[in-house]
């Protein structure tokens, strides 16, 4: 009973704080509804995108990965650093510059409708089909093993499972329709102080009650205990290789952190360009910090349990808070759980309104609609995306590598294709309109072709750097018998001050420096 009325407690104050500092805001205009009316700051910029990547299937996926697999998955978190250095110093600013409010938008600018509005559909479709009911599966994993909800309604576990995964997107969704981007962020930044403080205390508690009181003697035997654990340099065979780095995930990161709709539009949101960079280069530091949380307790999971739970390695997480915390703090810690999963829940819903309402609805059903309508059929789509990924979300279950694994797979059938062409759109002069569409479709097509009919022996992250280069290759070779009609120029809107932080090269050389150190530190056990 402690547990569940902790986590009630909590879940009530973040919604009644977010409903006390939203009650006066103007939510029936374009920026208002869709970018917190341009007025986000630096730290709330960092909290809500750093909430809206960790969800549970960080907390649940990567701890699953890494109780089986070790350090070597720690490339998909300090690697984003890097990535978060390019958007502030070059990619933000000049979206700011272009007064964007979706990156489909640029892609208009650049190239043509056709194109933003492809790109657009390919968007929504990742949404629905992949992150969202990923989010919904693994939150509902974690709630329901917490709770054991299938014993309270003397219920099957899959039917609990299901019954948590509704209340979830319900909940929600609530949030994403009716509050807009401001309310995802203000509630963002609480569940983000609550997520840092809780997912550091289930790996300290752990190991200093591993180490009889004292957390460093618990590192060291969790350590002794299984000293491959802790080796970052994936084998060629392992789950990550290190020449991975080198190849497809640093086009995933890029797209991932720079020019990814859900992420990018919180610095899109931000009241100028210093608190833009501000955030991005806070969740730099942020994204290098949470390996503690999403990935050591995986490893000290295995400490306890060994590889008793490798056929269920996503279990390992829900497992290990049982096992460390207190029935009151197990209470407040899923209610941080469950403000992660509503994180990034109701921020892919809210951009994925953001994206149908500007990028499809206004381009090619209501041309002429008034921004309070774009507000009513965003909301719409909101409510329609919500119920379909509900429905999806029992279907992720029993990925072969865990929920992690899959959704990175998943998202490279859109991820790459469009990192292609943004790229392109940015960088190469001559890449036309048609190249870029046709680059679009082989590219989407070769990643499925290769990773999920034929099945080849290529790590499906090589075989993202393999397919940028065949898309760079496609564009350049249609431009040429299709060449551009016009040059295209960035044009300064001035809708926010673009004078630059102080500090950005500074924070963006030590970020880079901390990134190569964990490599060299951590790559000779």
């Amino acid at each position: 009973m402690l547990t569940f009325l902790t986590f009630i407690a909590f879940i009530a104050f973040v919604a009644i704080y977010s409903w006390a500092k939203l009650r006066k805001e103007k939510l029936d205009s374009l920026d208002g509804y869709f970018l917190g009316g341009r007025s986000l700051t630096g730290v709330v910029i960092a909290g809500s995108i750093l909430l809206t990547n960790i969800s549970t299937e960080h907390l649940i996926g990567m701890n699953g990965s890494s109780y089986k697999n070790g350090f070597v998955i720690i490339g998909w978190e300090v690697t984003s650093a890097l990535a978060l250095v390019a958007a502030a110093i070059f990619f933000v600013p000049m979206y700011l510059k272009m007064g964007l409010t979706t990156i489909p938008q640029f892609l208009e600018k650049r190239f043509d409708n056709t194109t933003r509005t492809l790109v657009a559909l390919f968007l929504m479709i990742s949404f629905v089909v992949t992150l969202l009911p990923i989010v919904l599966y693994t939150g509902a994993i974690n709630l329901e093993s917490i709770f054991n909800i299938s014993e309270v309604f003397r219920i099957s576990r899959s039917e609990g499972i299901w019954l948590t995964v509704v209340g979830i997107g319900i909940i929600g969704s609530i949030y994403a329709i009716f509050g807009g981007l401001k309310a995802v962020a203000i509630s963002d930044t609480i569940n983000g102080y609550g997520l840092l403080i809780g997912g550091l205390a289930i790996p300290f508690i752990a190991l200093a009650s591993i180490g009889d009181g004292n957390p460093l003697t618990g590192l060291v035997k969790v350590f002794e205990n299984s000293p491959e654990k802790f080796n970052v340099i994936g084998a060629k065979d392992s789950v990550m290789p290190f020449e991975v780095l080198f190849t497809g995930l640093i086009i995933n990161q890029l797209y991932f952190w720079s020019m990814n709709q859900t992420i990018i539009q919180r610095a899109l949101g931000a009241k100028n360009l210093v608190e833009a960079q501000k955030g991005l280069l806070f969740t730099g530091v942020l994204k290098i910090l949470v390996p503690i949380i999403i990935i050591l307790p995986g490893v000290i999971g295995f400490y306890y349990y060994g590889d008793s739970l490798y056929d269920n390695q996503d279990m390992i997480y829900p497992e290990l808070i049982k096992k460390v915390l207190p029935a009151g703090l197990v209470g407040l810690f899923a209610a941080v759980v469950m403000g992660a999963v509503l994180s990034t829940f109701n921020s892919v819903l809210n951009s994925a309104a953001t994206i149908f309402s500007i990028d499809i609805y206004k381009r090619h059903i209501g041309v002429n609609s008034s921004d309070q309508k774009l507000v009513r059929v965003g909301k719409l789509a909101s409510t329609v995306l919500a119920v379909f990924a509900i429905l999806v979300a029992p279907m992720v279950a029993n990925a072969p590598d865990g929920l992690y694994q899959m959704l990175q797979q998943l998202n490279g059938i859109f991820f790459i294709p469009i990192a292609s062409i943004i790229l392109a759109g940015f960088f190469l002069k001559r890449v036309s309109a048609t190249g870029a569409k046709t680059a679009l479709i082989i590219g989407l097509a070769f990643y499925i072709t290769t990773t999920f009919i034929l099945k080849t022996d290529i790590h499906f992250i090589h075989i993202w750097g393999i397919e940028f280069l065949i898309n760079i290759f496609v564009m350049f070779l249609i431009s040429y018998f299709y060449p551009i009609s016009k040059e295209f120029k960035i044009e300064n809107l001035q809708i926010v001050d673009l004078s630059e932080w102080k500090y950005t090269k500074h924070m963006s050389i030590a970020l880079s420096l901390v990134t190569i150190l964990i490599y060299i530190m951590l790559g000779q056990n």
